[in-house]
């Protein structure tokens, strides 16, 4: 336990360190990120000085316990700054809890006038929160066989694993392409017609599939094709696998089921609610597809960027863009959702099932990659989709408990469980923001984010009793 309280105090050191930063970059918010970078830093150097030398060995239970609380000490730390400068409590753990999830959910508006200190916080919560989930997604899932994980854990090595064997080595890997990803997109906005300071901002935050603006409008203040074809392609590319990434650059292989599951499925519904809008609307044939290409890239990379309202394209987009909420982009990369391996998985499982019922002799296997997926894997899918949608249900009803009508309840709690942003409807839809909910039901959605960016079920082994009972002290 002592290594999980060290690496927890060395997560405060590193938010120290760049409220630090912010303090001296901006004269106007300076008194408050200098205040937070003390008190942060002060817990931090206490906590992980005080445990550096007497690590006990990481048990296997201990990861789940680093693996969530990671999480809640970033969001607690990353909420001081906000609330110390104008933020009630409730809404700075809400607009941090968003933040370091990549969800984009938020509580704040007049975000054209907002210190550029915050704005510029807001943007390093999810560009951190990206990154940090990429390497749950590849050194931590994988081994407590979270959700069928343990399946991309041999996606990630593939035949090669003298290249790969050293974790940290792995992680520079994908920090270099993520880094190497982010500048290429702060370049390209900055070509496009971006100030450099919204270059960067929106750089971070579309790489890390988050969504985070600068202003009110979202993505849609920036009224550019270009820029918006830009954004579209850096979304895509942050919601593909690091870790495919780093394999076609070790070893040539671009090979990727989900990641082809995934582009396919984008082409799909892209053209058919291209045909929608032009047939419906009347826009004309570039700008609807331009349109579409964006928003529905954006909601299934789980971004939640939007440039226009498109809960007004009529019943069938906004059908259509409550279900993409679910979809997710690939396991290993920034985006949430459930993600295109298990949906990929589960369609195969329920043929299986079908071919199983016509041939009842016949021995069926279900493949991945070319290889036999195991049946501990596919429990792991099917147990994540149960708990998946069983969890979306309750968390939907006491929404509804707590005075929202049902289109904002359970739109609220898909769009935190899949880490996407904006919801449907004229409360919480890409017009609107998360301000006007009550502080019980802003708690509520802060939880649902929480669970949707661990997997749900790293959290509820952690919260079980008898998890407690067998941990190592």
């Amino acid at each position: 336990m002592t290594f999980v309280v060290f690496i927890n105090g060395l997560v405060l050191l590193l938010f120290a360190a760049l409220m630090g930063l912010n303090a001296l970059v901006f004269r106007d918010t300076a008194q408050i990120f200098g205040l937070s970078a003390i008190l942060v830093g002060v817990v931090g150097t206490l906590t992980s000085a005080a445990t550096s030398s007497s690590f006990s060995g990481l048990h296997r239970l201990h990861a789940f316990i680093l693996t969530s609380s990671v999480w809640v000490s970033a969001a607690l730390a990353g909420a001081l700054p906000l609330y110390l400068w104008s933020l009630s409590p409730t809404d700075a753990l809400f607009e941090a809890m968003s933040g370091i999830t990549t969800t984009g959910s938020t509580v704040m508006t007049g975000l054209d006038t907002a210190p550029r200190a915050i704005i510029l916080w807001r943007a390093m919560l999810q560009a951190i929160g990206g990154v940090g989930f990429i390497v749950t997604g590849i050194a931590i899932l994988p081994i407590l066989k979270v959700g069928g994980m343990q399946l991309f854990r041999t996606e990630s090595s593939d035949n090669d694993e003298k290249q790969l064997r050293n974790a940290a080595m792995f992680a520079s890997a994908t920090l270099q392409i993520y880094l190497g990803l982010m500048g290429l997109c702060t370049l390209v906005y900055l070509i496009g017609g971006m100030n450099f300071f919204d270059a960067i901002t929106h750089a971070m935050t579309t790489l890390s599939t988050g969504g985070y603006s600068g202003y009110d409008a979202s993505f849609g203040h920036f009224q550019s094709p270009f820029l918006q074809w830009s954004a579209t392609l850096f979304m895509l590319l942050g919601a593909l696998p690091f870790a495919w990434y780093v394999k076609s650059l070790y070893q040539g292989s671009f090979r990727s089921e989900q990641v082809r599951a995934m582009i396919i499925t984008l082409a799909i519904v892209i053209a058919a609610l291209s045909f929608w809008l032009i047939l419906s609307n009347g826009i004309p044939p570039l700008t609807a597809f331009r349109l579409v290409a964006f928003n529905v890239v954006s909601v299934v990379t789980t971004t939640g960027f939007a440039t226009t309202d498109y809960t007004l394209w009529g019943p069938f987009a906004v059908s259509a863009f409550f279900f993409l909420t679910a979809v997710g982009g690939c396991t290993g990369s920034t985006s949430g959702g459930v993600k295109a391996m298990r949906w990929l998985l589960l369609s195969r499982a329920l043929r299986a099932q079908l071919k199983t019922i016509r041939f009842p002799h016949q021995i069926i296997t279900i493949k991945y990659e070319g290889r036999r997926v195991e049946d501990g894997v596919m429990d792991g899918v099917i147990t994540l989709f149960v708990l998946y949608f069983a969890t979306f249900f309750i968390l939907s009803v006491i929404l509804t408990l707590l005075g929202l009508d049902l289109t904002t309840a359970t739109s609220g709690a898909l769009t935190a469980l899949t880490n996407v942003g904006p919801g449907v409807g004229k409360t919480i839809g890409p017009a609107g923001n998360f301000a006007s909910l009550s502080d019980p039901a802003k708690l509520v959605l802060v939880f649902g984010m929480f669970l949707g960016r661990l997997e749900i079920l790293t959290v509820f082994v952690v919260l079980s009793p008898a998890f407690w009972r067998e941990v190592v002290w």
